[in-house]
């Protein structure tokens, strides 16, 4: 085992340790909601939704990447790789889609009573399903050609002059065509939800300093917990679309670099840190959930302290 596999095994490491139990305790918190309050809001049923795909990402990729990289098991078959780099670009992109869902979302919620958005916001979560269904076909017909296309190192093959090197895997593409392609369509899914994921922070942040600027004017004791709550959430959306941002920005900046490159056969350690990258958000965004969400921190401590569902107060926040 070369210095390269063991910082690769480190790294993936790191991710399985703080992804796969940071996800876990958020999705048990929403199951603890869901069963003992019998409602989750649209807003929890995203972050729920999210953190499973998170879940699925962090033990499909990194967990295996951890276990190959050691040496440990190796499931990087031709059948192995189609079936990781499927899963993983599907459930990628769906972190992504539904990060943008939720501050789409709470958008809406903090939009002020009255305005142009009132009817949207009443009818939001009536759509809630067909935005994850139409989410979800969209994102398995865009990952199937590069799951198509992959194949193990051990797999005899006549040419890599069109292939990427994924450590483990090779992603094959027949022609120069199909590799740059395949990457505009998939840069075009990371672009078009991070900018309205964008201009959807930009009106949260807006919101957020009227809201800052006028805090004092509120009366109402009522209307400012319901108000501080919104706004509680609204911060932590923004928090993970930052986090979004960065993580995936450099992610798609290193898919562009090696869209261009000719020599693919020096492209692992690139590859490696897109998938790193990338999986780096699935990772540490439950760890924003439980930090900032008053509701899943309050149901972690009552599971911790094994209370019983009544004597644990539930605070309605909405993510």
């Amino acid at each position: 085992m070369n210095e390269q596999e063991v910082i690769r095994g480190l790294l993936y490491l790191f991710l399985t340790v703080v992804g796969i139990p940071g996800n876990l305790m958020v999705i048990s918190a929403f199951s603890h909601i869901a069963y003992f309050d019998r409602k989750l809001q649209p807003a929890d049923i995203i972050v729920l939704h999210l953190m499973v795909v998170n879940l699925t990402l962090v033990v499909q990729r990194c967990l295996f990447e951890t276990l190959a990289s050691f040496y440990v098991v190796n499931i990087f078959t031709d059948l192995g790789c189609k079936i990781v780099i499927y899963i993983y670009r599907t459930c990628r992109a769906l972190s992504i889609w539904l990060t943008f869902v939720l501050s789409a979302f709470q958008c809406l919620s903090i939009a002020p009573t009255g305005s142009k958005w009132s009817s949207i916001k009443l009818h939001a979560p009536q759509y809630l399903v067909g935005v994850f269904v139409f989410i979800w076909i969209l994102n398995t017909i865009l990952s199937a050609p590069s799951a198509m296309f992959s194949a193990s190192k051990d797999s005899n093959s006549t040419s890599l002059n069109y292939s990427i090197n994924i450590m483990f895997c090779f992603v094959k593409y027949p022609s120069e065509l199909w590799k740059s392609s395949v990457g505009a369509v998939q840069i075009a899914r990371d672009v078009v939800p991070m900018t309205l994921m964008l201009l959807a922070n930009i009106f949260i942040l807006v919101i957020l300093y009227r809201h800052s600027k006028h805090a004092k004017l509120i009366r109402s004791a009522k209307q400012n917990q319901k108000e501080s709550a919104e706004m509680r959430a609204a911060k932590t959306v923004v928090t993970l679309v930052t986090l979004y941002i960065l993580f995936f920005g450099i992610d798609n900046i290193l898919w562009v670099y090696t869209l261009s490159i000719s020599e693919t056969l020096a492209t692992s350690i690139i590859s490696d840190l897109r998938i790193f990258f990338a999986s780096l958000y699935a990772a540490v965004s439950p760890i924003v959930i439980i930090l900032s969400n008053r509701k899943v921190n309050n149901k972690l401590r009552c599971i911790a302290v094994d209370q019983a569902p009544q004597s644990c107060e539930t605070v309605k926040t909405t993510a």
